[in-house]
């Protein structure tokens, strides 16, 4: 049996390109095997068993072609160069279909490589085991976070990127000690850094480079969202710009939403707006120590009103309104009460400063007790809300990570955490360092310390 040949499809090698990316320089063209059939004939020489392997199977090239010289004739692409590498059994069904064997030209561009393949054939040897190909994607812009042996191919790194992202950034290591946003350098494209980013079904609208925002947590946003009741209050803390608070306010929840960066406290009002939960989302811009404290005699003093069900659709208001109108004809029948009181408890404090979240949780001792010293709190707090903190650890075993999380809980509230505790780890941030998020029921004696 003839050997079979492989085809090279790999990218042309230009290790001389180190800033900038010559795009033309990538063309290979590769000449293949082709069998020219008439047209009637392609689709019975595609299904049969005797040909499976020996067809082109290559991504974004198409094995059929029409023949350039007879519009009746179809040229297949076979995955091999030259006739010598057919079996005996594909060569005489060929045979038997009236197929001729042809060299075909297979062109390929820059366009057919990966990103990865693409820095393979740039990078000097040592760097392409761990080439940093992947970018995280916001909006129409991508950011990375480059190791400092590849800095010095930074630009042309950048330069590799998906037409659609017009802007290509790299995170710098310095990090805004107050607003805990990153710096960072333009690698490629345009420097517009205000984005249009969509998760949860919410339009997020915020300047990448003065808000922080981390594309690679949508998974927890949904996570914690998925914990809440539509008739819950939220007070969130460390808002942002909305990536908690306003899916929760989407599924029917009223939120306090807080954060201490002007800019990020402005967007956060924009996406309100722009997602059209007004109604059901406040916004506020201070510390978070004065947040936790007031947030508990705002929710009494102002609250929200009761939820009412999920926003009906046209169609829906219109079969509502067709009930009613037939409910009045006729005896209705007994419906289950709906509590229509206003919301004034806080079901949930959300705590997603992971760096320093922890660091808050003193500020909780006595917030029942905050300017609310005539009021009857026992039927409203029946229930102490859930606070769900993220940290960071340096503990990568999960009994030692969760005994230093809770250590440092503990120590932070001045109380032990009562059985209802969980511990989710969220994701590796680095080779020593994991994101976990404790969510714990605020301990009674805390909540009413004096």
């Amino acid at each position: 049996m003839a050997c079979t040949l492989t085809l090279d499809v790999s990218p042309p090698v230009h290790r001389w390109m180190n800033t900038t990316l010559d795009r033309d320089a990538f063309k290979k063209t590769i000449p293949v095997l082709a069998a020219r059939v008439p047209a009637s004939k392609t689709g019975s020489l595609l299904k049969s068993d005797v040909m499976k392997k020996s067809l082109m199977d290559l991504p974004k090239v198409r094995s059929v072609l029409r023949d350039p010289h007879d519009d009746l004739e179809r040229l297949i692409l076979l995955n091999v160069s030259e006739d010598a590498a057919l079996t005996t059994e594909v060569r005489n069904f060929l045979q038997e279909q009236s197929a001729t064997l042809v060299t075909h030209n297979l062109d390929l561009t820059y366009d057919y490589w990966t990103a990865d393949e693409i820095l393979q054939s740039i990078l000097p040897e040592e760097l392409c085991k761990g080439s940093p190909s992947g970018f995280a994607i916001t909006g129409h812009l991508a950011h990375m976070n480059l190791n400092k042996e590849y800095l010095p191919y930074k630009h042309i790194i950048g330069q590799i990127k998906n037409p659609m992202i017009q802007t290509v950034v790299n995170k710098l290591d310095s990090i805004d000690t107050k607003y805990r946003f990153f710096k960072m350098e333009l690698l490629a494209g345009e420097p517009n850094y205000i984005v249009e980013h969509h998760e949860s079904n919410c339009r997020f609208t915020f300047d990448f480079t003065h808000v922080y925002w981390n594309s690679r947590l949508h998974t927890e946003h949904d996570r914690l969202v998925q914990h809440f009741k539509p008739t819950d209050v939220i007070a969130d803390v460390f808002a942002g710009v909305g990536p908690f608070a306003i899916p929760a306010a989407k599924k029917g929840c009223a939120v306090f939403a807080n954060d201490l960066n002007p800019e990020s406290a402005r967007y956060l009002s924009k996406n309100i707006i722009d997602n059209k939960v007004a109604s059901l989302v406040r916004a506020s811009c201070e510390d978070g120590r004065d947040f936790i404290k007031k947030v508990v005699a705002r929710a009494m003093e102002h609250p929200f009103p009761a939820y009412t069900g999920p926003k009906l659709s046209k169609m829906q208001e219109k079969e509502e309104k067709r009930r009613l109108q037939l409910a009045k004809s006729s005896q209705p029948a007994a419906l289950a009460p709906v509590d229509q009181s206003p919301r004034q408890a806080i079901s949930h404090f959300v705590m997603n400063l992971p760096d320093s979240a922890i660091e808050f949780l003193d500020s909780f001792r006595g917030i029942l007790l905050e300017g609310t010293s005539e009021r009857d709190l026992s039927g409203i707090y029946a229930s102490m809300p859930m606070v769900h903190c993220h940290c960071f650890t340096r503990e990568l075993q999960p009994d030692r990570a969760e005994a230093d999380i809770r250590q440092r809980v503990e120590s932070k509230l001045g109380h032990k955490l009562d059985a209802e505790v969980a511990l989710h780890m969220v994701r590796s941030v680095a080779p020593n360092k994991d994101m976990y998020c404790i969510s714990f029921r605020l301990p009674r004696d805390v909540a009413f310390a004096r």
